[in-house]
């Protein structure tokens, strides 16, 4: 499907502020960025590098007064999300150099704490793709997924204690169980078509099969249209901005995802 997506971000800055950016989707295997527009007002010096995990950032300073962000993309992703009963565990000796980070512990992502629930969750499954889709289905039907702003970033511990959360604490305590059966599994923040309110959207990879597979509890079941901007082991790694010096928050923020007619893409 082709999907137009938007985010646009206002701020009040008081003094001299550095950000850092995550905004820009990146074309890949499942998903082709065919346009976007990036708008700074006012306008600012600003400097792209893609870092450590491949997701674009741009880096600036904005000036006292008001700021605002505006993106626009046109995308082409998925009808439907690819799914693979039975993909294989590929075990840590087999693993491509590039996966083996996402099978720490991080930040938000405690999983030398899940060793033993894991095992619980998963009893009987065929090892790889058969745990995970049981890990998402437990996540699904004991943890409340309660939409809505959270500035309080909360680790998969004090999500598994509490039983409710935002979508990246759902995907945080999915990849922390995750890991803790040695799947590589990472976060994944973006736009959803369909989402419910409309919000930019978190949900969590895992590496089985010799590949990534999407999996996201939040959503009654698994569908397409999803369009990726960044990729980390947590959400300190996919923050879609991170400013520093005195807290500066969204006066506004409006996140849009559209289905759009093939045939109105731009050349």
């Amino acid at each position: 499907m082709w999907l137009k997506t938007s985010c646009d971000l206002s701020f009040d800055i008081e003094v001299p502020t550095p950000f850092v950016l995550m905004l820009r989707a990146r074309s890949g295997a499942q998903q082709w960025i065919a346009s976007e527009q990036y708008k700074l007002a006012p306008s600012v010096p600003a400097f792209e590098f893609t870092d450590v995990y491949g997701n674009l950032c741009q880096r600036l300073v904005a000036q006292p007064g008001y700021f605002s962000i505006h993106t626009r993309a046109e995308a082409k992703t998925a009808d439907f999300l690819d799914q693979a009963p039975g993909a294989p565990f590929v075990e840590v000796q087999r693993l491509p150099d590039s996966v083996l980070n996402y099978l720490l512990p991080s930040r938000y992502c405690e999983s030398d704490r899940f060793g033993q629930m894991a095992m619980e969750i998963t009893a009987g499954q065929l090892l790889g793709y058969n745990q995970v889709a049981a890990i998402e289905s437990w996540l699904r039907n004991n943890v409340t997924f309660t939409p809505g702003n959270s500035d309080v970033q909360v680790t998969a511990i004090e999500i598994n204690a509490r039983k409710y959360g935002v979508c990246r604490d759902m995907a945080h305590l999915g990849i922390a169980l995750c890991r803790s059966l040695s799947i590589p599994a990472r976060m994944v923040v973006g736009y959803l078509y369909g989402l419910q309110p409309m919000d930019l959207h978190a949900w969590f990879e895992a590496y089985v099969g010799d590949r990534w597979y999407t999996f996201d509890a939040t959503q009654p079941s698994l569908k397409g249209g999803y369009v990726a901007i960044g990729y980390g082991r947590d959400a300190a790694d996919v923050a879609v901005y991170n400013q520093f010096g005195p807290g500066v928050y969204p006066s506004s923020q409006v996140v849009s995802v559209e289905l759009i007619n093939e045939s109105s893409i731009i050349d």
